[in-house]
Order: structure tokens, then sequence, then C-alpha cells
């Protein structure tokens, strides 16, 4: 069915979250036209969020569609498969899918949340860097508040996610050195993770590693540099092939199918 024959699905998201990305990326790469809204204040998601979805959710992607409201970016890649096959993410082979979806859960469960604790912890330690990515994500009124938009953050990401803990930051640097170990024992040497063509599994561990490796085509250029401490720990990987992998799958593939829909209040 045309994608354009039905009424445009609605993303909300969050622009510099790696969770996000892997929705929008899923959306782009089917060419699906979308609208893209965020709202003004990192926190005020939550509750936007458990009200659409009724409960199912806490967080954001949330995406509208068909009159529904789906929350979790593998939720969201599973409906827009069903709704929009063409250009598919899920492997045609029964066995080739299961892996697919047990490399993305993977992925979802032992690398993203690890990766975003370490990434807020490391720019909690550099308020300069941090006020540089609010400025540059954020919409609405919390840019305009300087240092203040910084201990906002800080506050709110040490509650929600424990980011100031050095304790939990060490835990998030042993997962994500496991998952690029993982990443790269299954890629071995070939070009995708799963069969011969890019999938879900491939998109997947892209997006939740694009905060480390920071690809230009990414919601973070690659040429805005990252908080110093996440720079030391990223750098004996950058030779990696898993590494290069990232940076070579997002100059691939992550090509947006055109300017989404946007309102006064998105961004990203």
């Amino acid at each position: 069915m045309n994608a354009t024959s039905e009424l445009r699905p609605t993303l909300w998201h969050i622009s510099v979250s790696h969770y996000s990305e892997k929705a929008r990326w899923a959306l782009d790469h089917k060419q699906i036209p979308h609208t893209r809204r965020a709202v003004a204040v990192p926190g005020l998601h939550i509750p936007a969020s458990i009200w659409m979805t009724r409960g199912a959710s806490h967080t954001y992607p949330v995406l509208e569609i068909d009159g529904r409201r789906i929350g979790d970016s593998t939720e969201i890649i599973a409906a827009l498969e069903e709704r929009f096959p063409d250009r598919p993410l899920y492997p045609t082979d029964p066995e080739q899918r299961r892996r697919a979806l047990e490399l993305e859960d993977f992925f979802d469960e032992e690398l993203g949340p690890h990766l975003r604790l370490l990434a807020f912890h490391e720019l909690g330690n550099d308020p300069e860097r941090f006020e540089a990515v609010i400025e540059r994500t954020t919409p609405g009124p919390l840019t305009r508040i300087g240092g203040g938009a910084v201990a906002y953050a800080r506050t709110y990401t040490g509650l929600r996610f424990g980011v100031r803990s050095e304790e939990a930051a060490e835990v998030a640097r042993a997962k994500i050195v496991a998952a690029l170990d993982r990443l790269e024992a299954e890629l071995g040497s070939d070009e995708y993770l799963v069969g011969d063509s890019f999938g879900v599994a491939d998109l997947t561990a892209a997006a939740l590693f694009y905060p480390l490796v920071l690809p230009d085509e990414g919601p973070l250029a690659g040429d805005e540099p990252p908080p110093a401490g996440l720079a030391e720990f990223r750098a004996p990987f950058e030779e990696r092939p898993g590494y290069r992998w990232v940076e070579e799958t997002f100059r691939r593939h992550r090509h947006p199918a055109g300017t989404p829909a946007t309102t006064a209040a998105s961004r990203g």
C-alpha cells in the first residue's frame, strides 16, 4: 500500500536518543513520509508516552499510525514491517529472521542502556560539551537558560538513569566492550550480520552504537567532539573492525527518504 495514501504517521522522538534514531532510520529506510514531534523539556516525554500508549510505554519513541500509538523501537519496526512490507528489514528465511530478532534484542538490552548511561555520565563531567549538545538537539525554552540547562539535564539524567555513579559507568564500559566483541564475532568477514542484505540487526547495532562512534550521518555530527571521558574511552576502538563497520553502515545505508514534516515544537 502506498505510504502516502493514508494519514501521515507521526513519530514522537528525542533528537539525541539512539533508540529514537533506530525508529527514524526504519521510517527513512522504508521511505515512509511522516511527521516528527518532540517535547520541549526532557522528562515531559515520560507522562506523554504513558498517556499516549495507555501505560504500555514510558519513554520515546512512540509512533502514531493507523489510529494506534506504539511505544518501543522494536515494536515500532514490527508494526512498520507489517504495514509497509516494501524495503523489508526482516529476513524472509525463518531461521535468519529468528537470528536477526535475537540480535536486535541483544543490542537493545545489552548495549543501548549502557551506552546511554556512559554518554550522559561523561557529558555530566563536561558541562561545556553538555551545553552544546542541549543547544543543538533540544527545542524550546531549555536552550535559552545556558548553564541552568546543564544543571537541569544533569539532575534529570542522574535521577532517571543513575548516571552520576562511577561504579555504574564502569559496568557500562564493560558492557559496551562486550557488545563490540559480539558485533565483530557475529560479522566475521561478512558485510551484514544476517544474510546478504541490510536488515533489522544491522540497523539496530549501528543505531545503538552511534553515541560512541558519532558517524557524520548520525544525529550528532562526527565533527563535533564527544565529551573528554567518552573520547578517551573510545580511542582504542577506532581502528577495530566493528567501529569501522558502524561508520560504513551509516555511510552506506543512513539516507533520509526526504525531509519529514515537522511541527513548531519539533527538531531532528
